[in-house]
């Protein structure tokens, strides 16, 4: 099999805008395996202080998602995306709908790829303010319907495997 890093940067960068969009669309349909399809085994998710990370492990990860969306109606968009194939590395800005609590928060995340399958090995989450019990977590004064930001989830919610009477 071709190591991902002796790819031409073309389809590097093609696989893996594809990868971050595939494991969106896994985390919107609370598919685990879907989710942890697209990382490395030992894949880490890193959040910022006080939310209870970093995951480790594809199916953690994938677990933890699914998680959310059955319990409190988590919906992802996302917003922006910049690839880089040479360095293996991605940054993408997004939303994350909390339907069942009728907020979002906005942020941006780093992945780095690994350079033999072209998996995501880490991400490091960062988030447009802290979450501090606010219903839309936001930059202050940032215009984002009118930079283009999506206003509503990109799903429906409820998930069909929903339960909101575990989460407030």
């Amino acid at each position: 099999m071709t190591r991902f890093a002796d790819l031409p940067e073309s389809v590097r960068r093609t696989r893996m805008e594809d990868t971050i969009r595939t494991y969106f669309e896994g985390c919107n349909e609370a598919d685990v395996e879907k989710m942890a399809a697209r990382f490395t085994p030992e894949a880490v998710h890193y959040f910022p202080p006080g939310l209870d990370g970093p995951w480790k492990g594809n199916r953690t990860i994938g677990e933890n998602w699914r998680q959310l969306v059955l319990t409190i109606g988590s919906a992802w968009s996302i917003e922006r995306m910049i690839i880089e194939p040479e360095s293996f590395q991605a940054v993408i800005e997004w939303t994350h709908w909390k339907t069942k609590l009728g907020g979002y928060l906005r942020g941006d995340e780093w992945y780095v790829f690994d350079p033999e399958t072209g998996l995501i090995s880490e991400i490091r989450a960062f988030y447009a303010s802290a979450p501090d019990g606010r219903d839309e977590v936001t930059m202050q004064g940032y215009d984002y319907e009118a930079n283009g930001h999506r206003m509503t989830p990109p799903v429906k919610r409820p998930h069909p495997d929903a339960d909101y009477t575990t989460h407030s």
